[in-house]
């Protein structure tokens, strides 16, 4: 299929949504995320689905379970399934978490990479890895976490800058993220934003989290976005451009198509903004 490369705003491709997106597809949704590992290899009506979208709309491919950062061996033949999955439906770029989620089997969970030099050289070795399989440059998602990242001997922002200079890399920039850990974690997420690779962005995601009784923030998908991530959201325009990709991500509580596309539209409209103060 002919390369399709995403642009402007978009939206998780959910099973759950394919219905009311083949009655209509919202103006302000220009492309969709996928994760490679529920549908490669998928046949019948869900694969029938699945070419109807991507024959109309550009894809991109976000993986959740390479374990990049992890010390099990690297998954080359889940990176030769979605080179070919890639292929067949036209998508361009993919991107995974920086961090760690497997050893012997999967653990279901997205865990923090220790940041060391040692833990920086092994996982550019298997990032350098994946994109030679790949045939293309990744981007790697700052991610979020529930307890410090262990080891630590140098700031996480330094951390990902070395990785992504030394893998030549891209910057997938999760601005939820960002203010999940620092509301968790008591930093500054503007200061934690500024100090990363933000001119190697290729993608990012913007999503809602969940807030305990006790206060902590979880990295849930499962609601609105909130006013402080849109601000950072902004700001990160401000720096990028309104140009790079950007994602509304929503796993579960899904709520009407409508109220969806509303939040894609305010990406859209933060995108044009950006786009107008670069050309003033």
């Amino acid at each position: 299929m002919h390369p399709r490369h995403a642009h402007g705003a978009g939206l998780g491709f959910r099973r759950e949504l394919i219905a009311p997106l083949q009655a209509k597809v919202p103006d302000a949704i220009r492309f969709f995320e996928i994760a490679p590992e529920n549908w490669a290899g998928m046949g019948g009506r869900s694969a029938r689905d699945l070419r109807h979208f991507t024959e109309r709309y550009p894809f991109v491919c976000h993986g959740l379970s390479l374990s990049l950062g992890g010390p099990g061996r690297l998954d080359e033949a889940l990176l030769r399934r979605i080179k070919s999955f890639m292929a067949e439906h036209g998508m361009t770029l993919y991107t995974e978490h920086l961090s760690w989620c497997a050893d012997d089997s999967h653990l279901y969970d997205l865990l923090p990479i220790p940041l060391s030099g040692e833990a920086v050289r092994w996982t550019v070795e298997r990032i350098q890895r994946a994109q030679d399989i790949l045939g293309r440059r990744i981007g790697i998602e700052n991610a979020s976490y529930y307890v410090a990242p262990p080891g630590a001997e140098m700031s996480e922002a330094e951390f990902i800058s070395a990785i992504v200079r030394e893998a030549d890399c891209l910057l997938h920039l999760d601005v939820n993220n960002i203010y999940v850990n620092s509301r968790n974690f008591g930093f500054d997420p503007l200061a934690f934003m500024h100090a990363l690779p933000l001119e190697q962005t290729c993608y990012v995601h913007v999503a809602g989290h969940f807030v305990e009784p006790d206060g902590l923030l979880v990295d849930t998908h499962g609601a609105g976005v909130i006013d402080p991530v849109w601000s950072l959201l902004e700001a990160a325009y401000a720096r990028i451009g309104g140009e790079v990709p950007t994602c509304l991500e929503r796993d579960f509580n899904i709520p009407d198509l409508s109220a969806l596309a509303a939040e894609v539209e305010q990406i859209a409209r933060l995108q044009q903004a950006a786009g107008q103060r670069k050309a003033a």
